[in-house]
């Protein structure tokens, strides 16, 4: 099944995956500052603005079985200004975390009646942080391929009764709770599927008809015949709201997402090389200054109670993965060969280690391997079908994986720390 992707990539590291799996099943299915259905709609925004539509569509279906509202779907326009003033700081995070500044952090925060609190946005932080850096991995290890032809593939309608990767595939769950949990719900999920095609038809016929009315409306205002043949905004095939293109077919799967780009707002914004030759140089992030140990793990602790020791956990975890044959065909340790990507990636969002001789990176990494990582990492929804097995033809595909998995947590690290450094500085 499509939905499982992720977990089989993953799966070449399965030490990795569990801990994967336990911190993803915390951020979206625990208690939280932050309701179930507003968590998935913030991972629509994130995975939006890299046009994944592979985690859209997942999270989408996620947010209708936690009884989101199924209007939010047609885009930003339609959400709660709370979630909406979200929309800045999950731009700048995706594409230049480096520009956060306190002064996005106290807008936020003080914002009368649609005001965040601090748990909450640590929480908000932590879900565009993940879904950000998750959708390089998706694109990075061709899962967004596998969606078929322009990025509209179908997902099992047995994913409605899912709660997270690990309950979509047995064997690979993260604990046995985990897998009692999922027997339960997988039993319940037909009823659920039909319950959902029942609502949201029903709320088609009710959209149909008031889009009857105003075009009816339309049509006596602009005079006889001009109204006749309007498109609607918004409108998927045969005249269906995109949003409703997720209704399931007679076979039980349901058609993905079609249209992301409501989901977003400034689509043009995307990165910029950190350090521009014809610019001025950029205050760059010293780790000796602001580092996760140091700093954001307890900081994101506290507001958000054991998320830090599972981000931990994953951080450590794949700075533990061994790597002795990728790193021997570049002629150096494990050790050093990792700390070069991870570096590498770092560096593209100006953190800086004052104790890292930088021109390892020249002679570690050779140019086409520098090209995949960059592009994975800073603008994933580049990466055609042909990087993943072209560009470095010597390494296995558990080794790919690896260094996808390295992106994944180096460029999550990056910007949550831009962005925990951000609201430290307000807190003070």
């Amino acid at each position: 099944g499509r939905l499982e992707a992720v977990t089989q990539q993953m799966g070449y590291h399965p030490q990795y995956l569990d801990s994967f799996l336990k911190m993803q099943h915390y951020l979206m299915h625990m208690d939280g500052p932050l309701p179930f259905d507003c968590r998935h709609y913030i991972a629509i925004m994130a995975a939006a603005r890299h046009q994944c539509r592979y985690l859209v569509n997942l999270h989408v279906l996620q947010f209708l079985r936690a009884g989101g509202d199924p209007q939010w779907l047609r885009g930003l326009e339609f959400i709660p200004p709370k979630l909406r003033n979200l929309n800045e700081i999950n731009k700048i995070l995706a594409h230049r975390p480096w520009l956060i500044t306190k002064e996005h952090i106290e807008k936020l925060l003080k914002i009368s009646e649609w005001s965040w609190s601090l748990a909450e946005l640590v929480h908000a932080v932590v879900l565009l942080a993940h879904c950000h850096a998750l959708a390089s991995f998706v694109f990075g290890c061709g899962c967004e391929q596998d969606e078929g032809l322009g990025g509209r593939g179908s997902l099992k309608a047995l994913s409605l009764g899912n709660q997270c990767f690990c309950e979509a595939t047995a064997g690979n769950s993260c604990s046995q709770e985990l897998l009692r949990i999922n027997r339960k719900r997988s039993l319940d999920s037909c009823m659920e599927l039909d319950s959902l095609r029942e609502r949201m038809q029903r709320i088609h016929v009710e959209t149909e008809g008031r889009e009857e009315m105003r075009l009816l409306q339309q049509d006596r205002e602009e005079g006889e015949g001009q109204g006749a043949g309007v498109g609607v905004q918004g409108r998927g095939l045969y005249g269906t709201p995109g949003w409703l293109s997720l209704l399931a077919d007679p076979d039980g799967e349901v058609t993905g997402a079609t249209n992301l780009a409501c989901y977003m707002q400034d689509p043009d914004f995307g990165y910029q090389d950190f350090a521009r030759r014809d610019e001025d140089q950029t205050q760059v992030f010293r780790v000796q200054d602001y580092s996760w140990e140091d700093h954001g793990f307890s900081l994101v602790n506290r507001l958000y109670s054991d998320i830090g020791h599972l981000l931990d956990e994953k951080f450590r975890m794949v700075d533990g993965l061994q790597s002795s044959a990728m790193a021997k065909r570049q002629g150096c340790e494990p050790s050093v060969f990792k700390r070069g990507i991870w570096n590498y990636i770092h560096c593209m969002f100006g953190i800086r280690y004052d104790d890292y001789d930088y021109a390892e990176v020249n002679q570690l990494l050779e140019r086409m391997l520098k090209v995949y990582i960059k592009t994975v990492t800073c603008y994933p929804e580049k990466t055609n079908s042909e990087m993943f097995d072209r560009f470095w033809k010597q390494f296995k595909h558990s080794e790919k994986v690896h260094v996808n998995l390295l992106i994944l947590e180096a460029r999550m690290q990056a910007e949550l720390l831009y962005a925990l450094q951000a609201i430290t500085q307000y807190m003070i």
